[in-house]
């Protein structure tokens, strides 16, 4: 009777978290930033004291059905990472995810601000490069363990990163998307010197900004999720390489400047899918498979 309370409580305790996780991360992300570029940069806490500020403000609505599509971006963010910590089918999560994409995408449309519409259109090709890299990852964990499900990452007897290197190394590519950090920020720039001025998330305000924020801060902490589960049974050591991946994704945003969405595809691509099939071929010869 134990273990069904410990296997539920346990991942909704989880869940709860992910955002707190997810906000804390980005105050840390502000703030080794801006000892990077040689300032002081905002407290840790500051990702809170903004959602706390948003929610207080009057939103400016540009249609009925924006706040319906933020609440569907935060809510499919949560069901993704709900699917993970339940240890479901990680076909289901990725395409869950991909929902997600679509609600913020589909918000961006629904206005009349160009700004927003272009956003929303290099939004849709940041989803074209990070999805099909997330499609073989997936296949390749099917490949390493013999099922979709996330528990099946959990019974096999070596770590996944020894299995699929190649793999976690493409995830990362995905998490600087993901992150919309530089050199992958065409969608919505973190920094407000860009062209695009906050791009895809531009015409959000109040209570709408504030969930999408949220939202962003749960598919991040998905992703950072996945690649803990690399080195599984000791999720210590996977949670210490997550946040190494997190680190890189840091420096990489301060050292490169921002690709065109064509360099971007190619980038992602390119390595993302040569890393992949070649791990898959060193793992049907070695393997056996």
């Amino acid at each position: 009777m134990f273990d069904p309370i410990v296997n539920i409580i346990l991942p909704v305790l989880l869940l709860v978290a992910l955002p707190f996780f997810g906000g804390l991360l980005m105050g840390v992300d502000r703030k080794i930033t801006a000892h990077m570029q040689s300032r002081i940069g905002p407290p840790i806490l500051q990702p809170f004291y903004d959602i706390i500020k948003l929610w207080g403000k009057k939103p400016f609505i540009t249609s009925r059905l924006q706040p319906v599509l933020a609440f569907g971006y935060l809510g499919f963010s949560l069901t993704a990472a709900a699917i993970l910590v339940f240890k479901l089918d990680l076909l289901l999560l990725l395409f869950t995810v991909a929902t997600a994409d679509i609600c913020l995408i589909a918000a961006s449309f629904n206005s009349k601000s160009p700004y927003s519409y272009i956003g929303g259109m290099r939004e849709l090709l940041s989803m074209l490069s990070y999805e099909p890299v997330m499609v073989l990852s997936i296949i390749s964990i099917y490949f390493a363990t013999g099922n979709f499900l996330v528990e099946g990452i959990f019974s096999i007897a070596l770590p996944l990163l020894l299995l699929l290197p190649g793999v976690f190394v493409a995830m990362g590519f995905v998490l600087i998307v993901e992150m919309k950090k530089s050199p992958f920020d065409i969608s919505a720039s973190m920094h407000a010197h860009q062209e695009i001025v906050r791009g895809v998330f531009t015409e959000f305000s109040g209570y709408t900004m504030a969930m999408v924020e949220m939202g962003h801060w749960v598919k991040m902490m998905l992703i950072l999720s996945i690649l803990a589960c690399f080195w599984v049974p000791n999720l210590l050591i996977g949670v210490g390489l997550a946040l190494l991946l997190f680190f890189v994704s840091l420096v990489v945003d301060n050292v490169y400047p921002r690709f065109t969405w064509q360099r971007m595809l190619k980038t992602t691509w390119i390595f993302g899918f040569t890393l992949i099939l070649a791990n898959l071929a060193a793992l049907f010869i070695l393997g056996g498979i």
